[in-house]
């Protein structure tokens, strides 16, 4: 898959709070910016990637969150924000995605973000912003790419 690139951002995280801090300055920035996003969250196991949904999540106002690793997907909904998170970690086949009726999912006004982006292939639309995490512990080094317009202004505001 050829995604566009228009600015990547490094940053490192040195302690949970500032993941928890980037997470929720990030889900801010789309709160300005509404519409629909893709967000592709990637990383090995344990790297934070659920960590990060997480708390982009509960910055909307969502107090019970929970992984949708067993279940695919997770949707948040409330008067301000429709928001999907989806795992793709155990699928099997890209396919599977379109029994849990995915494109129902891809409505206007609402986000999605994806784990494990890859092992969905060419079932998921392509990203707005795809964020990559590494590291061990609580120190993370955290990539943060733009692949369209509104990404990049989302991205921007993420540093700003």
């Amino acid at each position: 898959m050829f995604l566009p690139l228009l600015t990547v951002l490094e940053l490192v995280a040195n302690s949970l709070d500032e993941t928890v801090t980037l997470s929720r300055k990030l889900a801010n920035c789309c709160s300005q910016h509404r519409g629909s996003f893709v967000i592709y969250l990637i990383g090995d196991l344990g790297a934070g990637k659920t960590t990060l949904a997480q708390n982009f999540i509960k910055y909307y106002g969502f107090e019970k969150v929970k992984s949708p690793t067993y279940s695919l997907v997770e949707s948040y909904q409330n008067d301000e924000i429709n928001i999907h998170h989806f795992d793709c970690y155990r699928l099997r086949d890209p396919e599977e995605l379109e029994y849990i009726g995915m494109r129902e999912y891809f409505l206007d006004g609402h986000i999605q973000l994806f784990e494990w982006p890859d092992l969905g292939r060419e079932m998921i639309p392509d990203p707005d912003i795809s964020i990559s995490l590494s590291g061990k512990d609580d120190k993370r080094k955290i990539s943060i790419a733009a692949h369209t317009e509104i990404g990049e202004k989302i991205s921007q505001c993420v540093t700003s």
